[in-house]
Formats: structure tokens, sequence, C-alpha cells
């Protein structure tokens, strides 16, 4: 089995180390003698996204979504088409406000996203940001389990009918709602940094299968090779303690 990656803005799109996610999706496919293809795709760069099996955005600060939002734009139609081939797409923070309708930043200006969904994004009033570590409770294609990781955004989401899960601890889309990130089958955003992996293996395993799924449709979850995740796992359930979500 082959996994090709596309790592979108990765020279400005990497907040809160969010490069720590695709350090985790080599290892855990190396580990189970998948060989793993990451790609980067800067600001100009010509890439035809359709062809890789998962697409990842992460996060940056207002002053990279700017720079980027009209290179991004000029993708939407490829994009499009990745995504109608079965591209799995992974969004961290300012990626995942992008898909959405439109993010209002923090001096009030608006950036136009991609619009593919029905979400929206608008700053906080008088500066307030949703910060810390978080745990929600997660259902994607019926499996279920609890995640953590860390949040720190001005943006507040709105209008998301699909959450990526319920908020038990921290904030999540916006101070108001109690839900996270976005999952659509297709799609994954989400604010949560960390980076997001490391502490959930499940996720990257999931994102793994999901990607994998464009090439080889009849794979299971299930079929993945189970790795050894004690370590990863006591690091996420004392998160969970600390935040008293077990």
């Amino acid at each position: 089995m082959k996994l090709k990656v596309c790592w979108m803005y990765h020279d400005i799109m990497d907040l809160y180390g969010d490069k720590g996610n695709m350090m985790v999706l080599t290892k855990r496919c190396k580990d189970r003698g998948i060989d793993i293809e990451i790609d980067t795709c800067a600001i100009g760069e010509k890439k035809d996204l359709s062809k890789f099996h998962l697409m990842f955005l992460g996060g940056g600060a207002d002053k990279e979504q700017h720079m980027l939002i009209d290179d991004l734009l000029a993708r939407k139609n490829n994009i499009q088409k990745a995504m109608d081939s079965n591209t799995f797409i992974f969004l961290v923070c300012g990626g995942y406000q992008l898909f959405g309708q439109y993010y209002i930043d923090a001096n009030n200006e608006k950036i136009e996203g991609l619009k593919f969904f029905d979400y929206y994004t608008e700053s906080g009033d008088n500066g307030k940001r949703c910060i810390g570590n978080i745990a929600i409770q997660c259902n994607l294609d019926g499996e279920e389990f609890m995640a953590v990781g860390f949040e720190n955004h001005g943006g507040q989401t709105r209008n998301v009918a699909t959450p990526f899960g319920k908020v038990i601890a921290g904030y999540g889309n916006n101070f108001e709602d109690k839900i996270e990130g976005f999952y659509n089958g297709k799609v994954l955003g989400t604010y949560m940094h960390g980076p997001l992996f490391p502490k959930n293996p499940k996720i990257a395993d999931f994102v793994i299968y999901k990607s994998l799924t464009k090439e080889y449709p009849d794979l299971k979850f299930s079929d993945l090779l189970p790795l050894d995740d004690s370590l990863e796992n006591k690091a996420k359930n004392q998160m969970l303690k600390r935040l008293h979500a077990i």
C-alpha cells in the first residue's frame, strides 16, 4: 500500500507544531509497512490535488491567511475535483476556517472562504479567545471515543451542521455551542492543535484509513495492523483526568 499526502502551505501554516501530525502519520504508516510519501505545496506551486490520497492544511494566524487566500481560492476547482475523487481532507484551525463561507479577522477584515460548507467564522467580542486544553467526545463513522488537544483561536465558527465532536471540557467552535470542528465523511476540520495526532492515535489511524480508501475502497478501519499505543493513550488519559473528563 502507498499513501500520498499533500501538505499545503507547509512553510507558513504550521501553528503550534501542526507538522507533528505529519511526523505521526509517517511513523504509523512505516510501522505498518505502508509506503507514505509526503509532498508539499507552497504559494504559486502547481499541484493536482486530486492525485493525492490526503490533503492537509494546518493552522496559521490572520497574517498567514491573508498571504495565502488568493492562491487557495485559485485552487478551488482543483480542490473540488480532489474531494469528488475521494481525496480525504484534514484541516486544522485556519485551514478549517477557510473551507467555510468567510472569516472576519481581529481587525474586522473579511477573508472570503472557499465556501464549500455553510459554516462561517467571526472574531470574538473584545478580542476574547478560546484558549486552553480541550476534550471532546467523537463519533467518526460509528467509532466512539474521546480526544484531547489544545485550542487558541479568536475566531467563532458557527452554523456547523455536522461537528467533529461534543465538547466535554474547553470551548470548541465557539463560546456557546459546545461542539467542536466539522466532519462530513470526506473532510475533517478541527481547532485542536497540540499537535492533534500524538495524543490521539485513533484519529491518526482513522485519517490513514479514510485516505487509503481512495485507492483501496474495500479497506476497513479494522484492517489496519494494531500498534502499541500504550504511551500515547497514557498521555491522553492524563490530560482527560486533568480536565475532569474521566
